[in-house]
């Protein structure tokens, strides 16, 4: 037994890596290190603060506030009859995922580059940790949405779609997956093109205006604007998320397919690039 338990979890390190070498079964033999470092991360990220985890409720309540006070009022852009409130807490809740997904993975090499410099461990457990972190701060978010939703539910002013409920897991995963794949592509450039991480930032918030979060896809009517935005691969897991939580959204599967087959792509060639550059990226970071 103590044999097979050895060979079970022996480790091969070379510097020879083939472009199609994935490695994803080492990380699943490390999953106890991604939990170590999702509690890390997630405790890092409020250390030393006055309202602590408080500001996992604050931020996304003051930028919906924010949002509906602007753009459901000063602009009076429609919610689909969905509560403004509503509408922006779970659009702001869904975006977060998703942004902090990119965000936090585009500078992997350079953020943990002294730990990798010392032992050795399976590259990608950073990423999945910081995207399993942004989901842990999701679901928290949500526990506030739920007081709204049932809020709203009881004045009989939203009726969401109870029997789609169980694909929101599955859109968390499909962004999730694209948000590591962008997330681990770039943070591969970055090792040595260091401007492009100052891009990052604008670049998503950018990309949030482009994708239907302060408004809702059926505002657009027919053009080369709603194109662009079906387009976007973000764009139908949010109308899918809304459509399930608040009864509201513009599903077109034609579209949803085309953003899986990017996700899988985006994911898979992330990961090929990540798994080559960390070979050299220590001479270049």
């Amino acid at each position: 037994m103590e044999e097979k338990a050895t060979q079970q979890y022996h480790t091969h390190i070379t510097s020879k890596k083939r472009w199609f070498e994935l490695n994803l079964k080492e990380v699943w033999q490390y999953r106890d290190l991604i939990v170590l470092f999702t509690k890390r991360n997630f405790q890092l990220t409020y250390k030393q603060t006055i309202l602590g985890p408080t500001w996992i409720f604050l931020s996304p309540f003051i930028t919906s506030v924010i949002h509906t006070l602007v753009f459901g009022g000063i602009a009076g852009i429609a919610t689909d009859g969905v509560p403004k409130i509503l509408f922006y807490m779970s659009s702001n809740a869904i975006w977060a995922f998703f942004a902090t997904s990119v965000n936090s993975n585009a500078n992997t090499f350079r953020s943990n580059v002294a730990v990798f410099g010392k032992v050795y461990f399976p590259r990608l457990t950073i990423p999945i940790s910081n995207m399993l972190v942004a989901a842990i701060r999701f679901l928290i978010q949500m526990l506030m949405l739920a007081g709204f939703l049932i809020y709203f539910l009881i004045k009989g002013e939203v009726q969401p779609n109870w029997a789609y409920w169980p694909l929101i897991p599955v859109v968390l995963l499909h962004l999730g997956m694209m948000g590591v794949g962008f997330g681990i592509t770039i943070s591969s450039m970055t090792t040595k093109y260091r401007d492009l991480s100052l891009l990052v930032g604008f670049g998503v918030q950018l990309w949030m205006y482009i994708t239907p979060i302060v408004y809702p896809l059926s505002t657009l009517g027919k053009g080369p604007m709603k194109t662009l935005l079906l387009i976007n691969p973000v764009t139908m897991p949010v109308e899918v998320f809304r459509f399930a939580l608040l009864g509201q959204g513009t599903i077109i599967p034609e579209y949803l397919v085309i953003s899986w087959i990017f996700t899988l792509l985006m994911a898979v060639f992330g990961i090929m690039v990540f798994n080559r550059v960390e070979k050299t990226f220590m001479d270049t970071v």
